[in-house]
């Protein structure tokens, strides 16, 4: 138990929290930059890498990127019902994703010398 009363765990897994939350927002980027994406295929590219993410969490992540200026979004027309909104990341994204991109490395770089 820490000072706090956490378990080592629990107190591992609130920094775990932390840092994907970060992270989960240079993959969304990293998925929405080739081509606009709709959210459940957002979910399934981020599924497939092996990040564990659910609605729930992906919806308010896109809304605050797109608020920031880092995703846009467009209309598609849908066979299975109404239009679906779809995803693209701006330049203005692009360019904080190449720079998250270094900042990422440098971290890993970290790591690996300790």
């Amino acid at each position: 138990m820490t000072e706090k009363g956490l378990s080592s765990e629990a107190y591992a897994e609130q920094l775990a929290v932390q840092l994907k939350k970060g992270f989960l927002a240079y993959c969304v980027l990293r998925v929405c930059d080739k081509q606009a994406k709709y959210t459940s295929d957002i979910i399934r590219q981020l599924q497939a890498a092996e990040l564990v993410v659910v609605e729930g969490t992906i919806y308010p992540l896109l809304s605050r990127l797109q608020k920031d200026g880092l995703l846009t979004h467009e209309w598609q027309e849908s066979e299975n019902g109404p239009p679906r909104k779809y995803y693209r990341t701006t330049a203005h994204g692009a360019e904080v994703a190449e720079l998250m991109s270094a900042k990422i490395a440098a971290l890993q770089s970290t790591l690996e010398k300790l």
